[in-house]
């Protein structure tokens, strides 16, 4: 080669590689941009969301944080799954970090009810960043494999933001919304090009792209490691999306492309398997020995009582075809046909894609087959628990519904510039969003509110009934505070709450150690065996009280040896309770002793349906008067 073409090719390699480095800029800075606005969007979405889902966003998650915080005797209610050591402590150390922050910020301020407010604001922050990078992820995700400026990308994104269930779950502190989020960082960072590689037919002896050749492929490869050891750690369930994707690899059954695996790569894959896994349980278990006081392992201890003892089943029971026929139209609601249109096209054996893309669009097709058929053979089933798969389901659905409703067609080829976009079936896709809007309104701002607006009007009439008493000190559950030696003694229990356990949030929105507050529970039979009689008959608390409320109020909760002062100054309940109620405190009543005439002081609506006919019409708050003078 002459030295004028030597000149010519590094001027034209500069030139490229200048051009490389401008595009990637480029691309930093407008992924910084998609985070701030999501990071914003999501924002907005945590203080729209008022209303009241499933116990887990409170019992599993606030109130182990709330006690890691203010102490053993701060009044968090603690479920058998913390004694037995069942849930990891990771997630609530994490959103404890909030709670210390804001009770460090105020501890100087003599203002405890802005103090109680800004402990409310606490975990849901927090939350909506994890909500954020778990949209964002995903987005950078389909930007690897459609093109970082492709319509599909910009789709999943659009999908991402607009899906109702995202919209009505993706701020809550959920450990399945904190999984989602680890798993969807987790599917970015790994090495994709591990499926398969592109062969050249004209030149078979040509050298293929050498894997983990630089330190930032192989960095990038232990934090997808770290956070998917840390999501297992979290939720054992989570290692299916993970043997799911180890199976491909190793047997690379539908995929396409040469196999880069040999055994440089192999070393390097086991090795990074082993530190970085290892590493994560160190992490999961020094956590869990502060938490617990002892060394415990709770993926052990979450097998043995759901699945060789089978108490999941105490906690409901479901259809094999739950998740198929409920969990996904529910994930994905309007964008389902599209998810099953991606799901089969994933498959064709001819795709237009490049062989990194069509490989990952199988795999992720294969963890979402992988992850429902294991967790279908489980009878306890619930819709957060495939909620990680929400966002292959997205990816997957991109092209098609991108092409559905827009002018351009499902391609793997990314043009430059890209083509023009235009609009087509856009009476549908207003119909579609307006429906998302509508359900996703709907679920978080009206339907079963009462349960979380109950609390600020305990929270608020403890404020005005005992304003003397607003410490965050520690107290025991059932006590008020003694403004004057500065402990607590058993004075006044401010509440009862005789609904279904778990209807309400507890001290992470009663805030105040001195609010003693009572509910009723519902703990599964522990020392029975499976299938046993005695678990057939088991009846808990809660179902003791609805069977015969007026026996139960009688005999458990004012017996006639109990003191005076166990008598609540508000009864909480829906509706349906107050007949028993009165029947109970009527002067022929076993209560008549107790000389109470109940008011209604506060009552909410608790939306158009329920899965619970218990929790079916207003929730109600009741003053006994028993304490007034």
């Amino acid at each position: 080669m002459s030295p004028k073409k030597v000149l010519d090719k590094k001027a034209l390699d500069a030139e490229g590689s200048s051009q490389d480095r401008n595009v990637a800029a480029l691309v930093t800075g407008q992924a910084r941009e998609v985070l701030t606005v999501i990071f914003a969007f999501r924002f907005v979405n945590s203080l729209c969301v008022r209303t009241f889902f499933q116990p887990d966003e409170y019992f599993q998650v606030l109130e182990p944080a709330w006690q890691l915080v203010y102490g053993s005797n701060s009044g968090a209610w603690l479920t058998w799954e913390w004694r037995y050591a069942l849930r990891s402590s990771i997630h609530p150390t994490v959103l404890a970090f909030g709670y210390f922050v804001v009770d460090s910020f105020w501890a100087s301020y003599n203002v405890p009810t802005v103090k109680a407010k800004w402990l409310l604001m606490a975990p849901k922050v927090l939350q909506t960043a994890f909500a954020a990078l778990s949209d964002w992820y995903t987005w950078r995700l389909a930007g690897k494999l459609y093109g970082p400026s492709s319509a599909a990308s910009w789709s999943v994104l659009a999908m991402v933001l607009f899906n109702p269930w995202q919209w009505y779950t993706a701020t809550r502190t959920f450990s399945n919304c904190f999984e989602t989020t680890l798993t969807a960082m987790a599917l970015y960072y790994w090495p994709w090009e591990i499926l398969g590689i592109e062969v050249d037919e004209k030149n078979e002896s040509s050298d293929y792209p050498v894997l983990f050749k630089t330190p930032s492929r192989i960095n990038s490869l232990r934090l997808s490691l770290l956070l998917a050891a840390f999501a297992v750690l979290l939720r054992p369930t989570n290692i299916f999306i993970w043997v799911a994707i180890c199976t491909l690899v190793l047997t690379r059954f539908t995929l396409d492309g040469k196999s880069p695996l040999d055994k440089r790569v192999l070393f390097i894959l086991f090795r990074e398997v082993f530190v970085c896994g290892s590493t994560a349980l160190g992490v999961s278990l020094v956590c869990d020995r502060w938490y617990f006081g002892e060394w415990k392992f709770p993926p052990f201890a979450w097998l043995y009582f759901n699945v060789t003892r089978d108490l999941a089943k105490f906690y409901g029971q479901n259809d094999w075809h739950y998740y198929l026929s409920q969990g996904i139209p529910l994930l994905c609601t309007t964008m389902t046909p599209f998810v099953i249109q991606g799901l089969v096209k994933s498959l064709d054996a001819e795709s237009s894609y490049p062989v990194t893309t069509s490989n990952t669009l199988k795999t992720l097709t294969f963890i979402i087959a992988t992850t429902i058929s294991s967790l279908s053979l489980v009878s306890h089933k619930e819709i957060r628990f495939i909620q990680p798969l929400l966002p292959a389901l997205h990816i997957l659905a991109a092209p098609y519904i991108t092409s559905f409703f827009t002018t351009i067609s499902v391609s793997g080829v990314t043009t430059c510039p890209p083509p023009t976009l235009g609009w087509k079936r856009k009476p549908l896709l207003a119909a579609a969003l307006l429906i998302n809007v509508v359900v996703g309104g709907y679920l978080s701002w009206f339907h079963a509110a009462a349960p979380i607006q109950v609390m600020s009007f305990i929270r608020s009439e403890f404020e005005r009934v005992h304003p003397d008493y607003l410490n965050f000190g520690r107290a025991s559950p059932n006590a008020t505070l003694s403004s004057e030696d500065g402990i607590y003694e058993p004075q006044e229990l401010f509440a009862i709450f005789l609904t279904p356990c778990h209807s309400t949030p507890w001290r992470s929105h009663l805030v105040y150690p001195a609010l003693s507050a009572r509910a009723l529970t519902c703990e599964p039979p522990l020392d029975t065996e499976p299938n046993s009689p005695e678990r057939s008959a088991y009846q808990d608390e809660t179902r003791r009280f609805y069977a015969e409320p007026v026996d139960f109020l009688a005999k458990k909760i004012w017996p006639r040896n109990a003191p005076g002062e166990h008598m609540a100054r508000y009864i909480v309940g829906f509706e349906g309770i107050e007949t028993p109620l009165r029947m109970y405190f009527d002067s022929d009543g076993p209560g008549a002793r107790h000389r109470i005439q109940l008011r209604e002081v506060w009552s909410a609506w608790n939306g158009l349906f329920t899965d619970d006919e218990r929790k079916s019409g207003r929730l109600v708050v009741w003053e006994t008067g028993f304490y007034d003078d």
